[in-house]
């Protein structure tokens, strides 16, 4: 009785004006500053925790939150008009929704990924109210072994369902692979593939390397494009209703990929360190690899938007299950939110329910409450957009390459930041020019860092003890993710050889 008195009382303090104009407040500014290349709601949240202190925790969060949900969506809008992602989340979405917008069904794929974000949004905020003990408690038997191995899995069946020929993918991967260990030595400190260059021991940024590899590459690709092909709109939306609308029937067709991408979405979510880019390019990567038509993906597949935007979207409320229950943020988002709760006088973990039981259910509530808001002002948004875009090429692409420059600079303030942009604009370029895959490429290069690190770690740590294997075959999470990796990898060798087996007799059967 106690606890249902503490729920409704939380529920009370959500639904003041004053928090639910935070909320509102929040979505707006997020959806905005999403849209910006460069300009992460990261940025703006970190400027603005200090004044939390200053508003009760039931509004100052929410609109924190609700920043957050706003940009992930906002950054959708631009990934899919002008192919140049808001935030390095939305890269993914560039894959289907570009290809979508340039067969004028640009208002139906932004309205795609509108209702897949707040989809993903909402299940993994339930999946945080009602089970962020049990799915916390799973998490942290995740260690850098099953980090390991949940990585390399990824990056191997990412190289041979690229959708080119495999060894195409296994090239991009690899070089993606090689880029990403650019920098100095996590371990030892000294500089690899720097060339030289002390701005290169940081790494190469994802932000400049996303925007040259998706936005300048596409304007370059333009650009061959006769002179008369300037003068028309960059993005042209047809006339017909079904091209600017998700019909009940095609949202029905993307439940199973919103339920599973959720599912995905909210695991990572839940693991510390991983990031929404990660989960996005992994459900990307698992709805065309289970998909019974692959060969649709990149050429604007409804499932190719629906999957990336509902899992970088559940990661949002994921990342607050370790949060909540055990006082780990996830990631550099839920530990913003961790400051601002400390700010407040508020430790999350296991007694933070005993303790500040209203605030937090008032919290909770707003996560549902700022989802029902993102989905109304989304398409306010979205018609925003479409005028923006209708203007001509020639006038646009210029725009868009002064974007990409700034957006670069305003990451580091590095003039080097803007240079590579346009050298990874190059690089895509040429790399579109030769027929090779973009999804091996950016996988590999942003779970590189992610798998030697862990890989390291997992080394060092195997080789402290008398029996390596021992320490290997003794994590029960370990064991079962073989298992089930090994599994899977079966399938899809199997569903790879039965491909090229239908391929070769309908080759017999036409020369015949």
């Amino acid at each position: 009785m106690e606890t249902m008195d503490s729920i409704l009382a939380g529920v009370a303090l959500a639904l003041t004006w004053q928090s639910i104009l935070a909320v509102l407040a929040g979505i707006v500014a997020g959806q905005l500053l999403g849209a910006i290349p460069g300009l992460t709601a990261t940025m703006t949240v970190a400027l603005l925790i200090p004044y939390t202190y200053y508003l009760d925790p039931w509004v100052g969060i929410p609109m924190l939150v609700g920043m957050f949900k706003g940009s992930l969506f906002g950054s959708s809008v631009t990934a899919i008009l002008v192919k140049t992602p808001g935030t390095p989340a939305a890269a993914a979405t560039v894959l289907d929704g570009y290809p979508m917008a340039q067969q004028g069904k640009g208002e139906k794929a932004c309205k795609m990924a509108l209702y897949s974000s707040v989809f993903g949004d909402s299940f993994s905020d339930i999946v945080l109210i009602f089970g962020a003990s049990f799915l916390a408690a799973i998490a942290l038997k995740f260690g850098p072994a099953e980090y390991t191995l949940l990585v390399a899995f990824s990056l191997l069946t990412m190289g041979f369902v690229s959708g080119a020929k495999i060894w195409k993918g296994l090239f991009a991967m690899l070089l993606g692979m090689l880029l990403g260990i650019v920098g100095l030595d996590p371990v030892t400190a000294s500089p690899r593939l720097t060339l030289g260059f002390l701005e290169l021991e940081e790494g190469i940024g994802l932000i400049p390397m996303l925007i040259g590899f998706l936005a300048v590459a596409e304007v370059m690709r333009q650009m061959e494009l006769p002179r008369k092909h300037l003068a028309t709109s960059t993005v042209s939306f047809s006339d017909d209703p079904a091209d600017r609308r998700v019909s009940w029937l095609e949202f029905k067709g993307v439940l199973p990929t919103l339920l599973k991408s959720s599912s995905l979405g909210t695991a990572v979510g839940a693991l510390p360190g991983i990031s929404a880019t990660v989960a996005a390019f992994l459900a990307y990567n698992e709805a065309k690899r289970s998909s019974k038509n692959p060969e649709k993906y990149g050429k604007g597949e409804l499932n190719g938007i629906a999957a990336p935007e509902s899992a970088n979207n559940a990661v949002s409320g994921a990342n607050l299950i370790p949060l909540m229950a055990f006082g780990i943020p996830g990631d550099i988002a839920a530990a913003l939110i961790l400051s601002a709760l400390l700010i407040q006088g508020i430790t999350p973990g296991p007694v933070v329910f005993r303790d500040n039981p209203e605030p937090i259910y008032a919290i909770f509530t707003a996560l549902l409450l700022a989802n029902f808001f993102n989905l109304i002002l989304g398409h306010g948004l979205i018609k925003m957009a479409r005028r923006v875009v209708t203007v001509p090429k020639r006038i646009l692409f210029p725009v868009v390459l002064v974007i990409a420059a700034a957006s670069a600079y305003a990451m580091r303030g590095s003039i080097f930041d803007v240079q590579l942009v346009f050298l990874f604009g190059l690089l895509g370029w040429g790399l579109t020019k030769l027929a090779f895959p973009t999804v091996p490429l950016l996988i590999g290069f942003i779970l590189m860092p992610i798998l030697e690190s862990n890989l390291r770690v997992s080394m060092l740590i195997a080789g402290s003890v008398p029996n390596p294997f021992a320490y290997f075959l003794g994590r029960p999470a370990f064991v079962t993710l073989l298992v089930v990796m090994f599994l899977l990898l079966v399938l899809v060798m199997r569903r790879i050889l039965r491909d090229r087996e239908a391929a070769r007799a309908a080759g017999l059967r036409s020369g015949g």
